[in-house]
């Protein structure tokens, strides 16, 4: 997309489908000739004009709003145009066509998905982080989920990011005078008390990290794979834990024979719930392709709720039958997955002795539902959200865990003072290069390409 940031583009910028009003965006170093085609006089910077939009023979497309935002006072840093039309698909089809024959000459072309935003970046409007937050925004599945996309998008993430960087850089400017000047008699790192910086700058990046892990489990949720025997309540507790019937429900062991799905919310945080096929042993072709795909969900879930029935706690048959789940689950799923037993049909009990270990619940009466929710919310990483979280996403995670990691290794090489000064500083820079690439100001193009092509069309 790169090798594209000098020619103009133009798309329609709103959703398809029927609306009362749509919009296309033109973006370019200059984007007179489409106004001059299209809306057939000039425009008044920053100020919308009702008018005409005119086909190439004079008539009108449709009548609306036009806007110029002159460079660099606009979204992408570029002139901007946009015309408010009436929201037909065909309209904004004709509208479109309309712009790119008018700016054909100057190279416009259709816009990839995400490049007006890409350029916005590129123009050093917006930050990586902001650039994200635009799409998490669009993409919030929950309130909490927008209201801290909003936040990140205002720069609350990115200040963040940059009061460490700019720690680090005083830190590396240390260093590297003691490296430049090592006849002198005043040792720069012991006056400047370098090793309280550095122990002050990774109690702040411990601060970061944590909000960050917040931000990305408020964006990416957590997948959660309701497993057991057949006839444990695994589609009921999904009913359950999503108020609507979802999967059906009936006495007959082996009912559910696929995947059902749906995503919920505890808090603001997305639960993607997934309830599985009953794990035994059966001859049934197509029972058994429901239980092949219910491990396949098994392994590459964050956290398994494993139900068992509390009406049949005195049948040995069963209760073996759950070990060897049991057995199974241990040997595959991945290290720290975590599993929580559920102990279901506490409504069919007069009283019941308390179980070992797990929860008590009734999938029927929701008696026990929010000891599970609770539960989910822990082993998910969840705590109280300030009201200031910002949303991020696994790569921040990762890139903060790189910093952190290089300025474990430069305790190590400061505490060595000058044998290993030049070791200190390496790893001071590359642990500003992993904090640069989280706003952008370091990142590589294939980087960007992934990121902003998940935008939709438009944005």
């Amino acid at each position: 997309m790169l090798a594209r940031h000098n020619q103009p583009i133009a798309a329609i910028a709103t959703a398809p489908g029927r609306g009362a009003v749509g919009i296309v965006r033109v973006s370019g170093r200059s984007v007179q000739p489409v106004i001059a085609a299209v809306c057939g006089r000039a425009l008044k910077p920053r100020e919308a004009t009702y008018l005409p939009f005119l086909a190439a023979d004079g008539g009108a497309i449709d009548q609306g709003l036009a806007i110029h935002f002159p460079a660099p006072h606009s979204y992408t840093g570029e002139d901007v145009l946009e015309l408010q039309a009436h929201g037909g698909p065909v309209v904004l089809q004709l509208l479109l066509a309309r712009c790119l024959e008018a700016g054909a000459a100057s190279g416009l072309q259709v816009a990839e998905p995400g490049e007006f935003t890409q350029r916005a970046f590129l123009n050093d409007k917006i930050d990586l982080t902001q650039a994200e937050a635009i799409a998490d925004l669009i993409d919030a599945s929950t309130e909490a989920a927008a209201r801290s996309a909003s936040r990140s998008l205002a720069g609350e993430f990115s200040r963040e990011i940059h009061a460490l960087r700019d720690a680090l850089v005083h830190l590396r400017m240390l260093v590297e005078a003691t490296l430049d000047f090592p006849e002198e008699e005043i040792d720069f790192l012991q006056k400047a008390d370098a090793h309280g910086q550095l122990e002050r700058l990774q109690a702040t990046l411990a601060r970061v990290m944590q909000r960050t892990r917040q931000g990305a489990l408020l964006r990416e949720g957590i997948t959660v794979v309701i497993a057991g025997q057949p006839n444990a309540g695994k589609s009921s507790l999904l009913n359950a834990l999503a108020g609507a019937e979802l999967a059906i429900v009936t006495p007959v062991a082996g009912t559910t024979r696929d995947v059902v799905s749906q995503t919920i919310q505890i808090e603001g945080v997305p639960l993607h719930v997934i309830d599985t096929a009953g794990l035994r042993e059966s001859d049934d072709l197509v029972e058994k392709i429901g239980i092949e795909r219910a491990w396949d969900r098994i392994v590459g879930a964050d956290a398994v709720v494993f139900m068992h029935d509390l009406t049949r706690l005195g049948d040995a048959a069963y209760f073996e039958g759950d070990a060897a789940i049991a057995r199974t689950l241990a040997a595959r799923l991945p290290h720290g997955v975590p599993t929580i037993d559920v102990w279901n049909k506490l409504d069919t009990l007069q009283a019941v002795a308390p179980v070992a270990d797990g929860i008590e619940l009734s999938a029927k009466t929701g008696a026990g539902l929010q000891v599970l929710r609770h539960k989910l919310l822990e082993v998910a990483g969840w705590q109280a959200a300030p009201e200031g979280i910002y949303l991020a996403r696994e790569r921040h995670v990762q890139a903060l865990l790189q910093v952190y990691d290089h300025l474990q290794l430069a305790g190590i090489h400061i505490s060595q003072r000058a044998q290993s000064l030049d070791l200190l500083a390496e790893e001071l820079r590359l642990a500003q290069n992993a904090l640069n690439a989280i706003t952008g100001e370091f990142s590589a193009d294939d980087l960007l390409g992934v990121i902003f092509s998940s935008f939709c069309i438009g944005k």
